[in-house]
């Protein structure tokens, strides 16, 4: 991957391709970020990509080549569902332009690691999500642990219970089947964390169940269709780092307990909470050996929502460094919920095959609503 300038200057333009749900939250921050500029809003239904920019004042919109082919597009932005990530991915890749997507990074070793080394070989980024890492909020849980607040860490437990997604989001099958589940849909949050915070993961264990075959759309025009259920609906997995640590996790759907945002990380000194790893902000509190009150911390730095890494990475473009949310830390993630859904299969621990570094702390003062390019 080049880390050289550009030579361009000015904001970083961006294609979105991708038009669904979770676009909205994306283009309002995008639209709001001095440093990117949107151009073109694409999805293979493009009627919908028409209504998508039309909502956000963007000017272009079409099927997906509009935002491959338009020349003023550095960054695609692929927003697909998880099954079509790697597919869309490689197609900007070959198109010259630099990507980020949604998690996961990919379904299976095989694909992910054949985009590393496309976008390698055509000498353009990739970027990957969760960004919520770059949030006020775990940012300075990061710093934290890194200044030595819990003395020296040794383990987490993380945890995300609910009923599942089905009742609120009107079109939720797809949460259920390959490439999603609690464990790909949102163990991305929680591992990139623990990776932050630990290093690579080594080795996983793990066990899975599924509460039922089936389930029932729970609102919008679709509601009370039924659909099947492919994958694991609640999963239990233990890791253990390079480094020595571990962590033990719960990603579940089949739980009537709400149960979001838990990670807690206990070190030699004391144990601290971070805030949701599915948000941006949020307090932190450290229980401290020698007392059973926790001290309230409050986040530290200016932070948005979803799109900051697309804003991050598009700053480290015009610099020429490395950004933040590496393709290959996305890939360690991945390769950790495929070796959890092995190990879920075969009953044995279950050896990563690849290894990442954790991103350097973001400065305090990182402002993504100023105009620095």
């Amino acid at each position: 991957m080049s880390q050289q300038p550009t030579g361009r200057t000015g904001p970083v333009g961006v294609g979105i391709i991708g038009a669904g749900v979770i676009s909205k939250e994306y283009l309002k921050n995008l639209t709001s970020f001095p440093d990117v500029k949107v151009h073109v809003v694409a999805d293979m239904f493009e009627n919908v990509a028409a209504e998508r920019a039309a909502e956000f004042g963007i000017e272009q919109s079409g099927g997906v080549e509009a935002a491959l082919s338009h020349p003023d597009v550095e960054i695609i932005v692929n927003l697909t569902i998880p099954t079509a990530h790697v597919e869309i991915a490689t197609a900007a890749v070959n198109a010259g332009k630099h990507v980020w997507s949604e998690k996961p990074f990919s379904l299976d070793r095989e694909s992910g690691l054949g985009l590393l080394k496309a976008a390698e070989a055509a000498g353009v980024r990739l970027g990957c999500a969760p960004d919520t890492f770059l949030g006020a909020g775990l940012q300075t849980a990061l710093r934290m642990i890194k200044r030595g607040d819990i003395g020296i860490p040794l383990t987490a437990l993380t945890l995300m219970q609910s009923p599942g997604p089905e009742s609120w989001h009107p079109n939720p099958a797809f949460l259920f089947q390959e490439g999603a589940g609690p464990l790909f849909d949102i163990g991305p949050y929680y591992l990139t964390t623990l990776v932050q915070t630990f290093g690579p993961i080594a080795r996983v264990a793990a066990f899975g169940s599924k509460s039922r075959e089936t389930r029932v759309i729970g609102s919008g025009p679709r509601a009370g269709e039924e659909f099947e259920v492919t994958v694991p609906t609640h999963v239990s997995a233990l890791a253990q780092f390079a480094s020595g640590e571990s962590s033990q996790s719960i990603f579940s759907f089949d739980s009537p307990l709400k149960r979001h945002g838990f990670v807690e990380v206990t070190g030699t000194e004391a144990t601290i909470a971070f805030p949701d790893p599915n948000m941006f902000d949020g307090d932190i509190t450290i229980t401290r050996r020698d007392s059973d009150e926790p001290e309230t911390f409050h986040s530290v730095g200016a932070t948005s929502s979803r799109g900051s890494g697309v804003l991050e990475m598009a700053r480290a473009l015009r610099a020429g460094r490395p950004h933040r949310a590496q393709g290959e830390m996305a890939y360690h993630v991945l390769d950790a919920m495929v070796s959890i859904s092995e190990s879920v299969q075969s009953g044995e621990v279950v050896g990563l095959q690849s290894s990442a570094s954790a991103a350097e702390p973001l400065p305090e003062d990182w402002d993504p609503y100023a105009a620095t390019l």
